[in-house]
């Protein structure tokens, strides 16, 4: 297993090469190629999925799990789209983020360039395998995917598909590779290529973050968790206030943006707490809270020390007053996970201030945690959230897949 693993890395770094200087023509047409082939191929990526699908139902996955395994015709539809949005997408490699001119005449820039080899290390749904793929080879990266031990056939499937639309077109197959078998100890393998992969991405639950991330020799970027944070300051608009409250946390509550902590205000949570509950317990969320809220929302059972700092997934919402704005950011630095934070305020100044001082990838004013998303934020597609600064921070599209180089134009000049 291990010499199959090493051979699947040493294979990726040679098709990186490739797929490098590859130009961005002809990435746009495999990729569209791979969109078309995806229809085309229909039948046999869902009799592979159902494979997985039993599979799956022998090892006692839950029907909801069972649901995000399964490859329906909407599935492909919109992995195929997904591919075409990339496509369509602005090529970061080549481009130059800066240019100035020294005193003594150099021309210094700084050019856009591939990773190298990325390893994605993902969960369940196979539209990850397609998603990951696409956005890797767009920014001129090869990518080795290793999803989830339940989806085996069906990404295999998607693999194929992929690396024939590669070859089809001059480019070497391995620019995208899959772990071809389930056991964990291949991941372990794979997290000691430092020498032919540049970084791995994991995707899923915490547990398989800090898995990856405490036995990986290769850099990392990662987010372990969303614990995110909406702040109802005294000057909000109170009504705006519930709105973007049951947004961030009835919409999707089982997201790395959704709100897990509501902190409200001390001034206003006697006439916000009781409205907000109403509309939240409505929608069948759970409400704990510390006393003062509990005071004022008699449904809500008393909030545990762990429930603050918790990513619930779930409707489930931990509720706290607080003194004002800097308890609000000392209460966030203390139980946040860097990942999403909003404040509803009317007040400008405090909004600059949290904006300023609070640690996160994103910091929203008047608006929901949901926001923090590639699609949403303009970016195009991404292929997950980073909580890591080094070397991206937030959602991660194709420019966050490539680095930079520093190119100097001169005409004769040498340090003196």
């Amino acid at each position: 297993m291990e010499t199959t693993v090493k051979e699947i890395a040493r294979k990726a770094r040679a098709a990186s090469r490739a797929i490098a200087a590859c130009p961005g023509s002809l990435k746009d047409k495999v990729l569209l190629e791979t969109a078309d082939a995806l229809f085309a191929n229909k039948s046999a990526i869902q009799e592979a999925n159902a494979r997985d699908l039993e599979y799956g139902e022998e090892k006692g996955l839950s029907s909801a799990m069972l649901d995000r395994l399964t490859v329906k015709d909407a599935t492909i539809a919109s992995m195929a789209q997904g591919l075409r949005e990339v496509a369509a997408m602005r090529d970061p490699v080549g481009s130059m983020d800066e240019t100035w001119i020294r005193p003594n005449g150099l021309e210094v820039g700084r050019m856009r360039i591939p990773l190298g080899v990325v390893c994605m290390i993902y969960e369940s749904r196979p539209n990850v395998t397609v998603d990951a793929a696409g956005l890797c080879l767009k920014a001129g990266n090869a990518t080795i995917l290793r999803g989830g031990s339940e989806a085996l056939h069906s990404n295999q499937a998607l693999g194929r598909i992929i690396s024939s639309a590669l070859v089809s077109n001059g480019l070497p197959g391995e620019v995208v590779s899959l772990l071809p078998m389930r056991e964990r100890e291949a991941v372990l393998h794979l997290l000691r290529q430092e020498e032919s992969i540049d970084l791995v991405i994991p995707r899923g639950g915490e547990g398989l973050i800090r898995f990856v991330v405490e036995n990986s020799r290769i850099p990392v970027l990662k987010h372990y968790k969303g614990v995110c944070h909406v702040f109802v300051d005294e000057t909000a608009d109170l009504d705006m206030a519930l709105n973007i409250c049951m947004n961030a946390k009835v919409q999707r509550p089982g997201v790395c943006n959704a709100m897990e902590t509501l902190l409200v205000h001390k001034t206003v949570a006697s006439r916000f707490l009781p409205m907000a509950a109403k509309s939240l317990l409505a929608a069948g969320v759970e409400l704990r809270g510390c006393p003062a809220s509990c005071a004022l929302i008699p449904e809500a059972k008393p909030a545990a020390p762990e429930d603050f700092g918790m990513e619930f997934l779930d409707l489930i919402l931990a509720v706290r007053v607080v003194d004002g704005i800097d308890e609000a950011m000392e209460h966030i630095a203390r139980h946040g996970s860097q990942h999403t934070e909003s404040i509803v305020t009317n007040d400008l100044s405090r909004s600059r201030r949290f904006v300023r001082e609070v640690d996160a990838s994103a910091v929203m004013v008047n608006t929901s945690t949901r926001f923090n998303d590639g699609g949403e934020l303009g970016l195009g597609a991404e292929i997950g959230i980073s909580t890591s600064k080094l070397h991206a921070f937030g959602p991660m599209s194709v420019k966050e897949l490539t680095s930079a180089k520093f190119v100097v134009m001169g005409a004769g000049q040498v340090r003196k």
